[in-house]
């Protein structure tokens, strides 16, 4: 689908959350012709990242304009947080209503799920969370960019770019995708083919479960609970 038109593309940030989740898109969104790009929360107060690093919003929500593309990263406690808190999960409902695509990174699906965006719908999430996001009444899909209708989501943190690109594809034409990656040299090639549960093998899945455990827990509680409120 080409289209001359300005798009607004509107990156949620939070606390907590996985810079690469928003990163990696935002790499790919900024090379887009016709693109206006917001880094989007509360206030324009700088927002740290779960690795430390801190990221400047351009734009409130109060401020925000109609968007075309709304995505939400995911991201360790700051994911929890996000899935109990009002003002951000009224913001994805509202600006929920007109987007034309709705979309997540990682976790970022839990979060939507959370706003009652994905019920209905297939869609991706990091793969020690599938299950917490089929809790939520919500199809899950193990494809690294799974597109359902307007919902377009990726798996784990570094499925950001390949989702960014497949967005890019949608709004401005295949070949307009292909020459972002190539501007990007983004030519994946791993050291080790561990980088799926289905490769990695049972005691390293086991060691990643371990070392994560808090956190899906954490998780997991606020899931059951969400669930309870959307009743499903």
């Amino acid at each position: 689908m080409t289209n001359p038109s300005k798009y607004h593309i509107g990156l949620v940030i939070f606390p907590g959350m996985t810079q690469l989740d928003i990163t990696g898109p935002h790499q790919v969104f900024a090379l887009m012709p016709n693109a206006s790009v917001y880094l989007l929360w509360k206030t324009l107060q700088p927002v740290t990242s779960n690795e430390g690093m801190t990221i400047l919003p351009t734009t409130t929500f109060d401020d925000c304009p109609s968007l075309d593309v709304l995505c939400v990263p995911g991201g360790a406690v700051g994911q929890v947080e996000m899935m109990r808190d009002a003002q951000v999960l009224e913001f994805l409902q509202q600006q929920g209503k007109t987007a034309k695509y709705i979309t997540s990174v990682c976790t970022g699906s839990l979060i939507l799920a959370a706003a009652g965006l994905l019920q209905g719908y297939r869609a991706a999430c990091h793969w020690a969370f599938r299950d917490q996001l089929a809790m939520l009444g919500v199809e899950v899909g193990t494809e690294r960019v799974v597109i359902d209708r307007d919902r377009i989501t990726g798996g784990g943190v570094t499925a950001g770019i390949d989702f960014g690109l497949v967005v890019a594809a949608h709004l401005c034409g295949e070949e307009a995708a292909k020459l972002i990656q190539l501007l990007l040299e983004y030519n994946p090639a791993p050291p080790f083919n561990v980088g799926s549960p289905d490769n990695a093998g049972d005691v390293l899945v086991a060691q990643v479960k371990k070392l994560g455990e808090d956190l899906i827990a954490a998780s997991l509680a606020q899931t059951q609970q969400t669930a309870k409120l959307l009743n499903v």
